[in-house]
């Protein structure tokens, strides 16, 4: 390896940890200072980590990093992590970084746990060679903007974190970004400011999330007419004043109810009351392609939504199912996808209730049953999670096999350890093809497990091979 061009064994050693970089220096001279010259730069005080001497583990830290920017000088920097925990001198911190951006860094990754008071350098809201940027804050610091000016800047990756202005300084530092295509915002607690915005007209891709359940934001604005990837976690909003989405190809949606034993009746709400409305959310999701809904999405359209959209373009769809859960919602979404051609179901188990009997058996007798099944285009069913098949797991199975007349292919994903049960359960399956609707129709058992599958034609004919 001490043969290759310095240029190669730089590229090579980008990739390790600056702290495992550092260590060739030992092997020869001419590693001596080789990984000085490295364009990327990971600097973890994990590496550290003694819980002995706490102090001592900082200093160390400090140093070293102290030591790596010096004999780098002012050569070109690509990108700099630094992940650091409380004990590491802010002074010095702020240094590295402004030591960094004055060489043009362009990926600067800052995962900053402290506990004591500090305030991000404002030269990182004005950088003109950042183009991506991430942040993970603790207790500090906390996000206090006033110029903001990052002109080719794409991507923004924020991860608990607190703006000291709320939804004002979330504004302000969006607008400062002319370029930006991906937005990242996890674990950022809206719910406690007035109002959120996110309004970005070159945005492509947005990702938030928000897992707590005991608050909802009282009301968020999404203005992002390029958007065409969206992933969105969060309790339904007081209210939903302007939702722009008209780009969209796919969206992964998980919209929760507020938990209702956290509903404040002294405030107006009456007990039957939902607080927050995700119609004017909802809606604007309807030129998708691609749609996953999480079983709380299921319920948010059954009780806190007027209407469900016609989804004109939509072609896959993904339904996650929860013991808890019912499908009431389910039929009006298969009515209004007229171009569905694959629908998931990660796992069949759901609540039994009267109303989503169009689309399973649950407690209405079959024959009482107009299904819109029977009118759907879909042409792939695949089931995932698909554990031990049970008689109402097997009558589900026949139920879609029964009505939908377009289907070509049910896929089974069945997780087991063990080749007979899928002998067992294949033979099961094919017991129920001689009331296919379709006649091109095959039904495809995989355990990817043991790279095994097994396939029952509408004639009955079973076939296994290793996948």
């Amino acid at each position: 390896i001490s043969s290759l061009p310095e240029e190669i064994s730089c590229h090579i050693l980008s990739f390790l940890p600056t702290k495992e970089a550092a260590s060739t220096s030992v092997l020869s001279k001419k590693w001596r200072y080789l990984f000085a010259f490295v364009p990327n730069l990971d600097l973890d005080d994990s590496a550290y980590l003694n819980p002995g001497n706490k102090t001592d583990i900082s200093t160390s830290f400090m140093d070293f990093v102290d030591r790596v920017l010096a004999l780098q000088g002012n050569s070109p920097l690509h990108k700099f992590s630094l992940k650091i925990r409380d004990g590491v001198d802010p002074v010095r911190i702020t240094s590295w970084i402004h030591n960094v951006l004055e060489r043009g860094v362009s990926d600067l990754d800052l995962h900053l746990d402290l506990e004591s008071e500090f305030l991000l350098p404002s030269k990182v809201y004005l950088s003109k060679t950042l183009v991506r940027l991430k942040i993970y804050f603790g207790l500090y610091p906390t996000i206090d903007v006033e110029d903001v000016h990052l002109p080719n800047l794409k991507t923004l990756y924020i991860e608990a974190t607190h703006f000291e202005k709320h939804g004002i300084g979330l504004t302000k530092l969006l607008s400062g970004c002319p370029m930006l295509e991906d937005l990242v915002l996890e674990d950022i607690s809206w719910f406690i400011w007035d109002f959120a915005s996110v309004s970005v007209p070159t945005l492509k891709r947005l990702k938030f999330s928000w897992q707590e359940r005991d608050e909802f934001p009282k009301s968020v604005l999404l203005d992002t007419p390029n958007l065409v990837y969206l992933k969105f976690t969060d309790t339904v909003a007081g209210k939903y004043p302007k939702v722009n989405f008209d780009s969209l190809v796919e969206a992964h949606i998980d919209l929760r109810l507020l938990k209702p034993f956290l509903i404040d009746y002294h405030q107006g709400y009456g007990e039957n009351d939902m607080v927050g409305n995700a119609t004017d959310f909802i809606m604007r999701i309807c030129n998708v392609k691609t749609l996953y809904l999480s079983s709380n999405t299921l319920q948010v359209l059954t009780y806190s939504c007027d209407a469900i959209p016609l989804f004109n373009n939509l072609t896959h769809l993904t339904i996650e199912s929860n013991p808890k859960v019912g499908w009431q919602s389910v039929p009006g979404l298969l009515k209004n996808s007229p171009n569905l051609e694959t629908l998931i179901f990660q796992g069949l188990i759901h609540k039994a209730t009267d109303r989503c009997g169009d689309v399973c058996l649950c407690f209405k007798p079959r024959e009482k049953i107009l299904s819109c099944l029977s009118s759907s285009p879909v042409k792939v069913i695949k089931i995932l999670k698909f554990g031990e098949i049970s008689d109402d797991m097997e009558k589900q199975i026949k139920y879609f096999l029964e009505t939908m007349p377009n289907l070509e292919k049910m896929i089974l994903y069945y997780n087991t350890p063990s080749v007979r049960n899928v002998v067992a359960v294949s033979s099961r399956l094919r017991r129920l093809v001689s009331t296919v609707a379709s006649s091109s129709c095959i039904i495809q058992l995989i355990s990817d497990n043991l790279s095994l599958s097994s396939t029952v034609s509408t004639h009955g004919l079973l076939f296994f091979k290793s996948t």
